[in-house]
């Protein structure tokens, strides 16, 4: 049996419910905040953000096509640059659900962004992982180029 096809679109309000256990998916991948969960109202925050269209946060999501279950998000974020006049794009975040991997889920989400970068007149899409993601890393190796930059970050 095949799996039904797939396809990648804006978020709407209506998506709260199933783009939520996606979200906690991710930050529970990550480890974020250790064992306690992200606070209720960074994750209100976000999502009022996504729905704002004055906002430069934005969100897609991978929707089965047929049973219409949301697979995967991605948000991302576009901001200017010291070396570029043309906005640049920052995918801050990926992820699909575990059942859904080794599907292409992560690989249309990325191009899908890419796709809204370059209408956005992008001419950069970036992003960061963690060096111990391995499976994210086999699939960002084949979509992007990785420049060997270190991130360094302090909490204020």
């Amino acid at each position: 049996m095949t799996a039904a096809p797939v396809s990648v679109r804006p978020v709407t309000a209506e998506d709260y419910a199933a783009w939520r256990p996606l979200w906690d998916g991710y930050n529970a991948f990550y480890g974020r905040f250790g064992a306690t969960a992200l606070p209720e109202h960074i994750t209100a925050s976000t999502w009022q953000r996504f729905l704002d269209p004055a906002e430069p946060v934005h969100c897609l999501v991978a929707q089965e096509e047929g049973s219409g279950a949301l697979l995967g998000l991605t948000h991302y974020l576009y901001h200017r640059s010291m070396t570029r006049i043309e906005p640049v794009c920052y995918l801050s975040d990926l992820f699909t659900r575990e059942a859904a991997r080794g599907r292409g889920v992560g690989r249309l989400l990325i191009e899908a962004v890419y796709e809204q970068a370059r209408a956005a007149g992008s001419s950069r899409v970036y992003w960061q992982t963690q060096e111990t993601n391995a499976a994210g890393r086999l699939l960002y190796d084949k979509v992007a180029k990785h420049h060997g930059f270190i991130v360094y970050a302090k909490e204020l």
